[in-house]
């Protein structure tokens, strides 16, 4: 097996990534962080999509560097017959498959479930697609824009007077990446406790991962018939909870809906006396006469600077944040004792900063060990450490398009 340093929670778990763009790799991405070894294989001469979005510097892909940190990199052509042996070959070095094709692709290929079992019986295999391994749109493709318009998420996302909006980021692909690392943690449970139960395959939409975010739209309308709509920045379940502008004109976001929260927020805006106010009593009563509320604390909010807005909330241990943008985030305090960001190592850039792992372990932590590499970089590792192939056999797997 390729080995990268043993660490973390999960060393010596051995992952072989033969997807694409985001959800899927992110999924072996989140488990390398924590001490996995994951092997990415690519079509040779083409690579993941991935590769091909923006931001850029020096014409490298900045995102793909961040997407599958941690990572080797391979290639190999599945599709032909000598590629796919290969691959069957490698099976057993694995414990667990990531693919993202859409349903039938593999079977197409000779790579069927049952074939994938016979290489490896105790294989974890997570499938994710749009919309799962079967029902009437299996064939349709997927993006995240896709998944999170009919996951529910976008239609109560903005504005109510306004069309539904999509967040600056593909977020449903990161939570589907996080459902996927869980799910197959899940599965190595058993496996691993029990290896004579065989392996498993996970059918993971990401249609239905979005759905499954919003947690209580489902019993709402079950129950009450209720098809939540867009509030813009306000909460529905909270109140007061907008985003006001300050004097200085710096946003701030507001939260809070226990009592204790209530009469600390309406400290920091003066106005204690409002959580003696029956009107505003408990949550339920506070949301049903939020506009008042929404003046009250938006009045108090627009004549201040964000410094004074923040030192009045903190004063009386109020709940309020201000927005970040990135640049924020990187010279804020907290962040930077939690070491939140770190740098890296990257072959193009010789370091880079990103994200740091989340969680944090205690004893036994995850650490990132590069950013994504180049294609197909690390064939000659993997080909030798994997299958034993000497140097002239790896060249002439590379001269047939096979590699």
């Amino acid at each position: 097996m390729v080995t990268t340093g043993e660490f973390g929670p999960l060393a010596g778990l051995r992952i072989l990534d033969i997807a694409t763009i985001i959800a899927a790799p992110f999924a072996g991405t989140l488990l390398a962080d924590f001490g996995a070894d994951v092997v990415k294989m690519e079509l040779p001469g083409v690579g993941d999509g991935m590769r091909g979005f923006p931001p850029f510097k020096k014409g490298k892909s900045l995102w793909w560097k961040a997407a599958n940190r941690g990572k080797q990199f391979g290639t190999l052509d599945l599709r032909k017959e000598e590629g796919a042996k290969l691959f069957l070959e490698m099976l057993p070095k694995f414990d667990v498959l990531l693919e993202n094709f859409r349903p039938g692709t593999l079977d197409r290929w000779g790579l069927d479930r049952e074939t994938l079992w016979k290489a490896n019986p105790n294989l974890v295999i997570l499938r994710v697609t749009a919309f799962g391994q079967y029902g009437p749109y299996i064939n349709q493709p997927g993006f995240a824009r896709i998944f999170e318009a009919m996951g529910g998420l976008t239609h109560i996302t903005g504005d109510g007077d306004r069309p539904p909006v999509h967040t600056g980021y593909p977020i449903s692909d990161a939570f589907g990446g996080v459902f996927g690392a869980m799910s197959i943690l899940a599965a190595l449970f058993r496996v691993k406790s029990n290896p004579d139960a065989g392996g498993e395959e996970i059918d993971l939409s990401l249609t239905e991962a979005t759905f499954r975010l919003l947690d209580f739209l489902a019993i709402e309308y079950d129950q009450l018939g209720v098809v939540r709509e867009r509030s813009g920045n306000k909460n529905q379940y909270s109140a007061p909870s907008d985003v006001y502008l300050t004097r200085d004109k710096r946003y701030v976001s507001l939260a809070g809906s226990t009592n204790t929260t209530f009469r600390n927020n309406a400290t920091a805006v003066g106005r204690p006396e409002l959580a003696d106010d029956p009107r505003y009593s408990n949550n339920a009563l506070r949301v049903q006469n939020g506009a008042e509320l929404d003046s009250i604390f938006g009045a108090f909010i627009a004549s201040h600077t964000l410094d004074e807005v923040l030192n009045a909330f903190a004063e009386a241990k109020g709940t309020i944040a201000p927005i970040y943008s990135v640049e924020q985030i990187f010279n804020d305090p907290q962040y930077q004792a939690r070491e939140a960001i770190t740098s890296v190592e990257d072959d193009d850039f010789g370091t880079v900063r990103l994200q740091n792992v989340v969680p944090k372990f205690t004893r036994n932590p995850g650490k990132i060990r590069w950013t994504a590499k180049g294609l197909g970089v690390d064939n000659g590792a993997i080909f030798k450490n994997l299958l034993g192939m000497g140097d002239e056999e790896i060249d002439a797997c590379r001269e047939r398009g096979i590699i």
